[in-house]
């Protein structure tokens, strides 16, 4: 594997930035974006990310079990209540987008969960972390360059 390693446009990386700060800022809710964050970069393999945010999510205080059990939220019982199942849920219907397009039921169901302004800010954060994710693996930038 040919790591790419040449910089990101400062001018690209702050306007990315910016956009995953003020998802997260108006999220409210920084667990969550962080396991938010975590599945779809599960999903979409980016080493770099998971490396990063599973170290952002331990700072934070997200147990052990939750972290441990990401990958298969939708079998793990209690340990994820209803709003984190349908931030999941729509996490991964954005991010795998099979059907080309977010099923009606995935969205009422985070609509249920979140006011039209954090529901949109949670799209955003969703939005934001596949781009994220996109360009570490176009890059093929390796885990372990992330310091808090």
């Amino acid at each position: 594997m040919t790591v790419r390693t040449k910089r990101l446009d400062a001018g690209v990386a702050q306007a990315m930035s910016a956009v995953s700060a003020a998802a997260k800022k108006g999220l409210g809710d920084p667990a969550l974006a962080e396991l938010v964050v975590l599945r779809a970069s599960q999903l979409n393999r980016c080493a770099f990310c998971l490396d990063m945010h599973l170290a952002v999510a331990r700072e934070l205080g997200v147990g052990e079990r939750q972290l441990d059990m990401l990958a298969a939220w939708e079998e793990a019982g209690d340990v994820f209540d209803g709003r984190e199942r349908a931030a999941l849920a729509l996490t991964e219907a954005i991010t795998v987008l099979t059907d080309r397009f977010v099923p009606d039921d995935v969205y009422d169901r985070a609509a249920a969960h979140f006011d039209g302004p954090r529901l949109a800010h949670l799209v955003g954060l969703i939005v934001a972390i596949n781009n994220w994710n996109r360009v570490m693996v176009a890059r093929r930038i390796p885990p372990g360059g992330y310091t808090p």
